[in-house]
């Protein structure tokens, strides 16, 4: 979730590190700083010059233009807090005397014997971070010159324990940067005289369309003219790839806020996302990969495995994958996966989703599945370069595009649109008629139509949200495979509104949540026209007897009218199969309009990050 980024060129560096730390504040952060190594114009002399802020980037520049901060060489971070609170000592670059500098992304687990370590060698910790251990690590090593920076950081890695990506200068070595990589991203950027280094591609578009993914495990040292590389000791070389920037996800254009225009985006990618996947009656499987077919026919069982959002997807995809290819499939949050005791059926496919691919928690179980006999690993990403893809055996791609608000909107939607696909794929080998099949392509092929006709709810929609400004909680409700549709629609309410909201199945009501009923309380369902439609409104009849107030989602095929205390809005008539999809958009729409009447900040929310990559 914190932003790396590093530069060493023949020019002044400053801005182009400034900038790029801008163009990651979408991933969510805490604080900011830089360090560049300044050259005296009449002495030559070097020295590491350090800022740091609390807050926002723009207070980054403000900061930096008034110490008039220069040099053609520094590294630049935004930072997530994971030890000590934010705060300007908290944040990075850390220094180690006047010669060592780093940024760090991760978590070192053996923070503290390290501390006490070094303590004993003489050193002062000013920090409550877990990154100021790594700073003096390296200084120990290079203390009087015994070792080179590269020699140093070579010599400290190999005492953390944890994940990392780290970006070093030196103000003895002026001249290079050297980076590592465990369990943490990294890419090179490749300019002309000039070298980038930076935790996301994004950061350094302004700069660079070329990039060295580093491997895990890879150190390397960057310098104006070269980048060498090392594995495991020895020197490898590391394919350059081109990666063509979307300008346009970067730009609100029209729109208030990343979170709205990613809203309306929605009908779009998903049609992107379905291109070249699906023909008019069938699914192309082989867009899974070559090997996917051969993997598919040994399938007996499905695991998913992810995070927040994209653990909701996996909720859906197991309704589908049971009811359309009639194969049990689990799902597990990611954070609990590797701490309990795992059976493996024979023939099961383990899947992993994520929007970023970089997901600590989801990277950390994909490994530890790899080591327990599944069949194959399949990655459902939205980042073709990510880690996940690149270490799982088959993936597919949602066709998102970046996205930049923190609460995710059409990655999820694109996320449901792959697993469904996945789950007709899978239900060819187990019974699914070729009629059968051809009737839920032709569904997937209305699908963005029919989100384009649930956005225009927005009117609605931003009329209802102002009763939910003055609330404190809310309850939604779903049945069956609405239910982790109602779970997504209650986390997007949280995340933005900060309003406390819970999701149930509805009929649990009885079970519990009818104690929390009052007027005070909105509760939120969603009725698509389906086998439980009945079962649902009865549950619905229980709140508005206890007197609360009910804000229903329907499908406008099944004639839900309004009453005193319920308001109904509409929902374009979808199949059954395509209504988790099509009932997500309105909550979100509901989400965002709540947090506009409350005035939250929409895009960066409170102790949130975009992409998680910690554990």
């Amino acid at each position: 979730m914190c932003g790396i980024v590093g530069a060493v060129a023949e020019r002044e560096v400053r801005d182009i590190l400034l900038e790029g730390l801008k163009r990651l504040e979408y991933r969510g952060y805490d604080s900011a700083g830089l360090a560049l190594i300044t050259t005296d114009a009449t002495t030559s002399d070097t020295r590491i010059n350090t800022v740091k802020t609390v807050g926002k980037v723009n207070k980054l520049v403000t900061a930096t233009t008034k110490a008039k901060a220069s040099g053609r060489i520094g590294i630049a971070h935004t930072r997530w807090a994971t030890h000590g609170k934010p705060s300007v000592a908290n944040a990075h670059p850390h220094r180690s005397g006047d010669d060592i500098a780093l940024v760090h992304n991760g978590i070192i687990e053996n923070y503290e014997s390290l501390r006490t370590l070094l303590k004993k060698q003489g050193y002062r910790f000013d920090t409550d971070t877990d990154t100021e251990a790594i700073a003096h690590l390296i200084h120990h090593y290079r203390e009087g010159n015994k070792h080179s920076l590269l020699s140093a950081v070579k010599k400290a890695i190999k005492l953390l324990e944890g994940a990392y990506g780290l970006c070093v200068i030196d103000n003895n070595e002026p001249d290079k940067l050297v980076v590592a990589r465990s369990g943490s991203p990294l890419v090179i950027g490749v300019g002309i005289g000039e070298n980038f280094v930076a935790s996301d591609p994004l950061a350094l578009g302004q700069v660079t369309d070329r990039f060295i993914y580093l491997e895990e495990g890879d150190i390397a040292q960057v310098e104006r003219e070269s980048v060498n590389i090392w594995h495991k000791g020895k020197k490898v070389k590391r394919e350059i790839t081109t990666v063509a920037h979307q300008n346009n996800d970067s730009d609100k254009g029209r729109y208030e806020h990343f979170m709205l225009k990613e809203i309306y985006e929605q009908p779009k990618v998903i049609k992107d996302t379905l291109d070249g996947r699906i023909s008019k009656t069938s699914v192309l499987e082989q867009a899974f990969g070559i090997e996917a077919p051969g993997l598919f026919d040994k399938v007996t069982s499905v695991q998913i495995v992810a995070c927040g959002t994209s653990s909701h997807a996996g909720l859906v995809a197991k309704y589908w994958i049971e009811s359309i290819a009639k194969v049990p499939c689990q799902v597990d949050i990611a954070s609990d996966y590797r701490y309990r005791d795992i059976i493996v059926l024979p023939g099961t496919l383990f899947i992993t989703i994520s929007q970023s691919g970089e997901t600590a928690d989801t990277l950390a179980a994909l490994r530890y599945a790899k080591k327990l006999g599944y069949v194959a690993t399949l990655a459902i990403c939205n980042v073709a370069t990510s880690s996940l893809v690149r270490e799982s055996d088959i993936n597919m791609l949602t066709m998102a595009g970046q996205e930049i608000g923190v609460a995710s909107t059409k990655a999820f939607t694109t996320q449901l649109t792959i697993l469904l696909v996945l789950a007709i794929v899978l239900g060819r080998r187990t019974g699914l008629k070729p009629a059968a099949e051809t009737k839920l392509v032709k569904e997937l092929h209305k699908l963005p139509s029919i989100i384009e006709k649930a956005l225009g709810l927005k009117k609605q929609i931003k009329t209802i949200s102002k009763q939910f400004s003055d609330k404190h909680h809310s309850l939604f409700l779903g049945r069956g495979i609405q239910y982790p549709v109602a779970k997504e629609g209650a986390l997007k309410l949280k995340e933005i509104s900060y309003i406390h909201a819970e999701a149930y199945p509805a009929g649990e009501l009885k079970h519990g949540p009818l104690a929390l009923v009052d007027n005070k309380m909105p509760v939120v369902a969603v009725a698509p026209n389906n086998d439980l439609l009945g079962k649902l409104k009865a549950n619905l009849s229980e709140v508005s007897a206890r007197g609360g107030k009910l804000y229903v989602f329907a499908d406008e095929s099944i004639n839900f009218a309004s009453e005193k205390r319920l308001k109904v809005i509409n929902v374009p008539s979808c199949s059954e199969v395509l209504a988790p999809i099509v009932f997500t958009v309105p909550l979100q729409l509901l989400s965002y309009y709540v947090a506009i009447t409350k005035g939250t900040d929409v895009d960066h929310p409170r102790n949130l990050a975009k992409s998680v990559t910690v554990e």
